[in-house]
């Protein structure tokens, strides 16, 4: 046999078996994937997109598919947030707080920046309503449970939304702690400016 065409066959039957090997890999990863992924993975970019409706449809497909799709819970509960719903939001948010508190494992660390997320996201809405004393709350609970989940945007957000200084769940907690000390007359609780860099929280993998 020519060594040319040899070498060429052995070339092309190298090249088609890393191809194959690839396209396989790539196939068996989302065959894997848990039922809801996929669509929760599309609500968070129409999330995103600012696509509010489309984001919700998603992630009721996800939950339609499986009912404990945390990622698609906290989605949801996002979408409705941004949208200023925040009666419904806030129901999101607690229904996913109570799921999570009953099935929740001690190695569960992503599990439990949801969990941290989740209150801090609720606190964010109550807040906002000017319930101070009950966002305090929710603020030092997330705190607890994982303070780095909630530790505030990082370098992409500062970037994205100018921001020199992000508010971060525990400078807020710490503030209106100190305020709710003084007298009522000298509190200053809303701040519009600093309010405004207020992210909600949502861990990189649910």
């Amino acid at each position: 046999m020519n060594p040319r065409i040899l070498k060429r066959f052995v070339i092309i039957c190298g090249i088609s078996t890393f191809v194959m090997f690839t396209v396989w890999m790539i196939v068996k990863s989302f065959m894997d994937r848990p039922p809801g992924d996929y669509e929760t993975q599309i609500c968070d970019q129409r999330l995103k997109d600012k696509l509010w409706d489309q984001a919700i449809d998603e992630a009721n497909i996800a939950l339609k598919k499986n009912p404990k799709h945390r990622g698609a819970m906290m989605c949801k509960a996002l979408v409705y947030i941004n949208k200023k719903e925040y009666q419904i939001a806030e129901k999101e948010l607690t229904s996913l707080i109570e799921f999570l508190n009953k099935n929740l494992k001690d190695d569960d660390l992503t599990g439990k920046g949801t969990l941290a997320a989740a209150f801090a996201n609720r606190g964010i809405i109550k807040d906002r309503k000017e319930q101070y004393e009950e966002a305090l709350k929710d603020y030092i609970k997330a705190l607890e449970i994982d303070h780095e989940a909630v530790a505030g945007p990082g370098l992409g957000h500062k970037i994205i939304y100018m921001i020199n200084k992000p508010s971060s769940v525990r400078d807020r907690a710490q503030y209106i702690y100190e305020q709710l000390q003084l007298p009522l007359e000298k509190r200053v609780l809303r701040l519009p400016e600093v309010d405004e860099e207020q992210r909600m929280h949502k861990p990189g993998k649910l």
